[in-house]
């Protein structure tokens, strides 16, 4: 873990499947996240993405790069572009700090309509379990 490290792209698959299941796990019953015509009257094209779920899968991109002995201290992130069922988000990160077995990663997760979500993550990563 390095200051300027890239971590490998991930990209997941926005399925309806997926942001409905999100929603219902972080008990977010807002019609917008899986009734398609609630939300085309209020104004989406579609369903999206709750902002539970994104900032789950943006905790699950550096644990599954740094390893299960990965504590996150502070995920700070701004929602973009909606995420939509059928597109596709890919989420990059870079180091951008490190002190000690601490760093904080610049995360970006794009879809087919511009930025999804942006932030940082402070993750603690003990000797010898990173990936």
């Amino acid at each position: 873990m390095k200051h300027g490290e890239e971590l490998p792209p991930l990209e997941i698959e926005v399925t309806r499947t997926l942001i409905v299941a999100g929603a219902i796990a972080s008990r977010d019953y807002q019609d917008v996240h899986h009734d398609a015509e609630s939300a085309r009257r209020r104004g989406s094209p579609d369903i999206f993405m709750n902002i539970l779920t994104t900032n789950g899968l943006v905790g699950r991109y550096i644990t599954d790069h740094f390893g299960p002995g990965a504590v996150l201290h502070k995920v700070a992130i701004r929602l973009g572009a909606p995420n939509y069922p059928g597109d596709t988000m890919v989420l990059t990160g870079t180091v951008v700090e490190v002190e000690g077995d601490t760093a904080t990663v610049k995360v970006i997760g794009a879809n087919g309509i511009g930025t999804h979500v942006s932030g940082t993550v402070t993750v603690t990563v003990p000797p010898g379990s990173a990936s």
